[in-house]
């Protein structure tokens, strides 16, 4: 029988990670390296993502890449993919965690529905949604040749309910129309990939509920309320699921969004 400590190791895999110097990409960098994962971890130019490689290799003992990607332009993930496909290494993991979720100053995007943007609607589409395609189309042949293929799409309970209006209320928060579409769609279109690559390759998501980052009080204090669980997430609340769907721990497991949201969802 094969052990739980078996089951988890993610030693001689490979796992690619966007958005991987943010928050959660950093914690799910962190927990795959910390399983033995070889990484190659993806964000903005602007972003401190070789950092972040330096220290997980020093920390885990592992081998990790790091590459400036603007996922929005096509031209920028084509060379992402054209340099991962020549390294000759393959992959074994794929984690979309990137995402747009735009900035309150942001033109035609925090603001009421009548004014937000066909601009900024596409913008959020093209991170969202469409480079999430493009990426799991172009590396579903490397992962067809992998030991443990797994695709983790990072979706969110907005991808799945409406938006509670009352939580944001004076507040300069918002919940523009873009981002809960293309969170929406990321699911669907994991249950349908899950179905087409099937069975060489798992493919789930992960529906985060909302994780504290210092929001107003007033917009916490509405959120904790309403949450079974009585507080928002953590970047550490995700470490466990992560390891769950990258491992073999999930090896019968395809086609799912497991929702990490203390229990938003349930009332």
């Amino acid at each position: 029988m094969t052990t739980i400590k078996e089951l988890m190791s993610l030693k001689g895999r490979r796992a690619l990670i966007t958005g991987a110097s943010g928050g959660l990409g950093a914690i799910i960098a962190s927990s795959l390296a910390e399983l033995g994962a070889d990484l190659i971890l993806i964000d903005l130019p602007e972003s401190d993502i070789h950092n972040l490689s330096n220290n997980l290799v020093s920390k885990w003992g592992i081998e990790a890449e790091s590459y400036f990607c603007d996922l929005e332009q096509q031209t920028q993930r084509s060379d992402l993919i054209d340099s991962i496909k020549a390294s000759g290494k393959g992959i074994n993991i794929l984690i979309n965690n990137a995402a747009f979720v735009g900035s309150s100053d942001l033109q035609g995007w925090s603001v009421p529905f009548e004014e937000q943007t066909i601009e900024t609607w596409r913008r959020a589409l093209e991170v969202n949604l469409t480079a999430t395609f493009d990426l799991c189309q172009s590396l579903t042949p490397l992962l067809r040749q992998s030991k443990g293929a797994s695709i983790i799409n990072i979706a969110s309970t907005y991808g799945l309910y409406g938006p509670d209006w009352s939580l944001y209320k004076n507040t300069d928060m918002s919940n523009p129309a873009a981002y809960g579409a293309s969170k929406g769609g990321l699911i669907q279109f994991t249950r349908w990939l899950s179905t087409t690559i099937a069975p060489n390759i798992r493919v789930n998501s992960i529906s985060p509920g909302g994780i504290f980052r210092n929001q107003p009080k007033v917009f916490v204090e509405r959120y904790k309320a309403k949450t079974p669980l009585g507080r928002m997430a953590t970047e550490e609340d995700f470490r466990g699921v992560i390891a769950y769907l990258a491992s073999d721990m999930s090896e019968y497991v395809t086609g799912q969004n497991l929702l990490v949201d203390g229990g938003w969802g349930t009332w």
